[in-house]
């Protein structure tokens, strides 16, 4: 969480990145990521909050749940 509060483009996006693609591994790091946003989302900082919304929009979004849920073998 340490630069989700920067504001330099690279950072905030590199960070966003990051948490989206260790979301999408699997069902278990999926709410951890999603978690995580929510508590950036929390933060006084313009850039976490983007980032947050950004990353929770992927992470929550049906094409995610939907593929995670087929990994695991289960229903979406």
């Amino acid at each position: 969480m340490r630069g989700s509060t920067d504001e330099r483009n690279f950072v905030k996006k590199a960070v966003n990145w990051a948490l989206r693609q260790i979301g999408k591994r699997n069902a278990t790091l999926n709410t951890a990521a999603a978690a995580t946003a929510r508590e950036i989302a929390e933060l006084d900082s313009r850039a976490a909050r983007w980032l947050a919304a950004d990353a929770l929009r992927e992470l929550t979004g049906k094409t995610v749940l939907r593929r995670l849920a087929e990994r695991d073998g289960r229903r979406p």
